[in-house]
């Protein structure tokens, strides 16, 4: 705004600091802040204005023409850029007449989705099935294993009694 480097800001503040004193040298500081948030809010506010006036007299659309005469290969790339853009937005195959060939693949491919899913799901349970079973028969061996007493099962020890 003011163009101030490190240096300029060094002697404002410790002619400010001579000046002013260090007792009343945050409040002058704040007073100075409040201050450029005012001025800031005021330039954004009149920036705004003149944006507002400029879209209400049309000058947008004379500068939109003036870009496109001056570079129109990239004014047409970008109109077709957004074209595709509103295509493939719009695109939903649920509006496809049922009739057509279009509309028959859309729906067979909606069906085969449906039954990719149920597959997918009905593996997925029996995996968790088959993962519970399994957890279940360990964990009935490690209590069979706690539950029995502790002897030894070496063949010196049968022998002994």
């Amino acid at each position: 705004m003011f163009d101030l480097g490190w240096t300029e800001l060094m002697v404002i503040g410790v002619v400010a600091l001579i000046v002013v004193g260090p007792k009343d040298l945050p409040v002058l500081f704040r007073n100075v802040g409040r201050f450029v948030g005012k001025a800031k809010g005021m330039a954004r506010e009149f920036s705004r204005a003149m944006n507002d006036a400029a879209d209400e007299t049309g000058v947008n659309d004379i500068a939109k023409g003036l870009k496109a005469a001056a570079n129109p290969m990239n004014t047409a790339m970008d109109g077709v850029k957004q074209a595709a853009q509103d295509m493939a937005k719009s695109i939903d195959p649920t509006k496809f007449d049922p009739d057509s060939e279009t509309g028959k693949l859309a729906a067979e491919r909606a069906e085969d989705a449906k039954k990719i899913q149920a597959a997918t799901a009905r593996a997925a349970a029996d995996r968790k099935a088959r993962e519970a079973a399994e957890a279940q028969a360990k964990a009935a061996e490690a209590e069979a294993a706690l539950a029995a007493p502790d002897t030894p099962t070496t063949p010196e020890s049968e022998t002994k009694t």
